[in-house]
């Protein structure tokens, strides 16, 4: 097990009016989590939720397109499932990037995985402390946890050397846990997160009142106060024993398992709303590693076989699961790549890779999926022109996005957070997406 995180950046502290918050939207339950899905990689639009039927040849493609539950909507003949399940979750068509420069994944993962449109000064395309927080570190650093659990997870797998997976210049401290364990290993324990047989409470207490008392007489070093917090938040972990049986899967019902699918993805899922029950506010489950989804080659081939029937299965289970639970009420769900693909099948927007078979990489619109805390199911938000290229409504950015993740999780977007120097920043400047949960508003 590793420490890490998700990704993102932002801009300095401004005169903002405050984002409206989402919590009105929901009638029972107060929404208090996000499952953040990650399809690293980015799905191609045209071939999933956003297809052009209508267009030429060169465009439309070869996948033919399905009715779902809700009237006028089609999508992929490869998610029957979920096309069933149109009346769960909201689709949002007109998600963009503000720059074509970010069309590499390096740069395109971090905005999206922590709600920002700018990358901050000394960031680049391999991770560093001058990294913007990620959710769970902004999360973890403007409203910390005191009761063993960590404010964010992600899994099953670090996403290569993509910046933006941890707490950034916040530094360590602040680092959700980052996972990169084999789930399909038997040799995956989760009792390394549970006192051992034998061991009782009050005997793990003693020792951790030796290491403070040992740590007082030391002096105090920074690094050995920071790496004190490191323990104490350990042995409150090991104390309450709740993350090990999240990730206990002899507790979960066969059948529900089966519905899943036994798919590396599948379990993930599962893994993922376990440790939502368990109590952790922003869970990102990466889909894709690094570039699974980056259907330069075999564009087809590879949604057909590969991408698009285990995804279908296992979020159309997951969507089932949390409703019939009620955990959806108070979870908002959100599955989204850094970016869709481009219309031209073949067409090449400058990146090294490039066949006639495949899609290159597509900034100005794409696609994400919204479920739960709220959120108005069955809508279709936002429209592009005729061959999916360019929004004709209102496109939402990174920074939206952001804003909708922590507003669900109760966050004030005016949150200041500070950098190594001190210096001041909001946690977000985007706004919160209001159409995902007004179906009366216009996209």
């Amino acid at each position: 097990m590793q420490i890490g995180g998700f990704g993102g950046l932002t801009s300095l502290l401004g005169d903002h009016s405050a984002a409206p918050a989402v919590g009105s939207a929901v009638e029972g339950k107060s929404p208090k989590s996000v499952l953040f899905i990650f399809l690293a990689g980015g799905p191609s639009h045209l071939d999933t939720f956003d297809m052009k039927p209508d267009a030429p040849a060169e465009i439309r493609g070869e996948f033919a397109p399905i009715a779902t539950k809700t009237p006028g909507l089609q999508v992929c003949e490869h998610l029957p499932l979920l096309a069933q399940r149109t009346d769960k979750f909201t689709l949002v068509r007109t998600l963009a990037l503000k720059s074509g420069s970010d069309a590499v994944h390096e740069l395109a993962a971090p905005l999206i995985l922590s709600g920002t449109d700018l990358h901050p000064a000394g960031s680049g395309t391999v991770w560093s402390r001058h990294d913007w927080p990620c959710y769970g570190g902004a999360l973890e650093y403007v409203r910390p946890r005191e009761d063993g659990l960590p404010s964010g997870v992600s899994l099953p797998y670090v996403i290569g050397p993509f910046p933006g997976q941890d707490a950034g210049f916040l530094g360590p401290l602040y680092d959700p846990w980052r996972m990169n364990i084999d789930l399909n290993n038997p040799a995956f324990d989760p009792e390394s997160m549970r006192l051992p047989d034998g061991f009782s409470l009050s005997r793990l207490s003693r020792r951790n009142e030796l290491l403070t008392a040992l740590s007082k007489a030391g002096g105090g070093h920074p690094k050995e106060r920071q790496f004190r917090k490191h323990q104490e938040r350990a042995f409150k972990l090991l104390a309450r024993g709740s993350m090990a049986t999240a990730f206990d899967l002899k507790a979960e019902p066969r059948k529900i398992l089966e519905r899943y699918g036994d798919h590396l993805w599948s379990k993930s899922l599962v893994f993922g709303r376990r440790l939502i029950e368990a109590g952790v506010p922003i869970v990102q489950v990466n889909l894709g590693h690094p570039y699974f989804w980056d259907t330069h080659i075999d564009n087809f081939k590879g949604h057909k076989e590969t991408l698009l029937p285990p995804f279908d299965r296992a979020f159309s289970a997951l969507l089932d699961d949390m409703e019939a639970s009620g955990l959806l009420e108070e979870t908002l769900v959100v599955a989204v790549g850094e970016f869709g693909r481009t219309p031209k099948i073949g067409g090449n927007v400058g990146t090294p890779m490039f066949s006639p078979t495949g899609r290159d990489h597509w900034v100005h619109c794409f696609c994400g999926l919204f479920a739960g805390a709220g959120v108005q199911p069955g809508q279709v938000i936002g429209r592009t022109d005729s061959t999916a290229s360019y929004p004709v409504t209102n496109p939402y950015f990174p920074s939206d996005l952001g804003a909708t993740i922590f507003s669900t999780l109760g966050v004030d977007l005016h949150s200041e957070i500070r950098d190594r120097f001190g210096r001041p920043y909001r946690v977000n400047e985007g706004q919160v997406m209001q159409t995902l949960y007004d179906a009366s508003r216009t996209s």
